[in-house]
């Protein structure tokens, strides 16, 4: 398909919006999952040890959403090789 073709265009502007809206889920579900794990007892700041804690919580999340984005980037990749949409 020609990049220039409309409905290339189109299929290219809803991956993107689906990576926005996915990439929107993530934050969310990261901000609930790591401050009900790290801060049991909201206050009004974070302790040393409960910011620790969201930082690591954060880093493991972010590098888990890397490896399986890279891996499904690599499965985009291959099946618009291979002549697929691309959608699955």
């Amino acid at each position: 398909m020609d990049s220039s073709d409309p409905k290339t265009a189109v299929m290219r502007q809803i991956q993107q919006e689906a990576a926005v809206t996915n990439a929107r889920s993530l934050v969310e579900k990261l901000n609930d999952h790591c401050f009900e794990r790290c801060v049991p007892k909201p206050s009004t700041s974070l302790s040393k040890n409960e910011e620790t804690c969201m930082s690591q919580c954060i880093e493991k999340y972010m590098a888990a959403w890397n490896a399986v984005s890279k891996v499904y980037v690599g499965r985009l990749q291959r099946d618009q090789a291979a002549g697929n949409s691309g959608f699955v």
